[in-house]
């Protein structure tokens, strides 16, 4: 609801629910009734949302997807700073997290003008929890590199990785990306194939990744997936020597000598200094 001339408004950035409509937060369900402004990723899906929460809309209703995100920034800004409140939602789950969100979040801060969370719904803690998995410590890598060789230098990064890691992916690339992580990770690292969260034919798939690469290559997989990867078990750093050929693959795809090297070794958990010198012998 508007504020007096001349004090700022507020920019609530607020989960919505995954699939279910019930898992929207009170605060939510009054935000949506109350805010002058919702930027909303898909329109037509934060209407359905509202209609099926019961709640009517009296504030603008405008588009903020990736493509349009930029160019609603200043307007957005003088909403809030105009005394108005923006509500700031994505298709499901919070904005930011591999949802347009961030810029404005960054932009509002960077004026000093009101930012609030309305918490929620998250596709990566609900699948960290249903996972199964040693989960006290994790990173989030958004959604898995799409081309062949960047996924496989993404996922070398994850060999020595001791916490866990949750990622998104479509479904028709999940069997190409679980056979890759078996290809570099190994066939018994655990993980679990998180699939339609909070919805009607909501699955949860838990195993070695051999396992859950045979499930994928069955397929065909429908719905919107979230994989957890087990973190590494600890393990002794492997000879500099079997990681030449991972070196110049990253080469080959146009990578510096230097950069690939550090990147292979950190991931390795071995010594920049003795990986360069076992490449450059390699060369010779």
């Amino acid at each position: 609801m508007s504020t007096d001339a001349g004090v700022p408004g507020m920019l609530l950035v607020a989960a919505t629910p995954l699939g279910d409509a019930r898992d929207a937060s009170a605060r939510l369900v009054e935000a949506i009734g109350t805010a002058d402004v919702i930027a909303a990723e898909d329109t037509r899906r934060f209407r359905s949302l509202a209609a099926a929460l019961g709640v009517t809309v009296t504030g603008k209703v405008i588009s903020h997807y990736d493509a349009v995100e930029a160019a609603r920034l200043p307007g957005l800004l003088d909403d809030v700073r105009g005394g108005r409140t923006v509500l700031l939602v994505s298709d499901a789950g919070m904005p930011a997290v591999s949802d347009p969100g961030y810029r404005l979040v960054a932009a509002a801060a960077a004026q000093d003008l009101p930012v609030t969370c309305l918490p929620g719904p998250s596709a990566v803690t609900t699948a960290l929890v249903l996972s199964g998995l040693p989960v006290e410590r994790f990173c989030f890598e958004g959604f898995a590199p799409r081309r062949g060789g960047e996924r496989t230098r993404w996922l070398q990064g994850l060999v020595a990785e001791p916490r866990a890691t949750v990622f998104f992916e479509s479904p028709h690339r999940l069997a190409d990306t679980l056979a890759a992580a078996v290809t570099v990770l190994g066939a018994d690292r655990r993980a679990a194939v998180c699939r339609e969260l909070t919805k009607k034919h909501e699955e949860v798939l838990r195993g070695p990744l051999a396992e859950l690469a045979a499930w994928a290559e069955e397929g065909p997989v429908r719905g919107e997936i979230t994989v957890v990867l087990a973190g590494a078990a600890p393990t002794t750093a492997p000879p500099v020597e079997s990681l030449v050929d991972a070196v110049a693959e990253r080469v080959a795809d146009g990578e510096r000598l230097k950069d690939a090297v550090a990147a292979v070794a950190g991931a390795a958990g071995v010594g920049k200094r003795d990986l360069y010198e076992a490449a450059l012998a390699a060369r010779d």
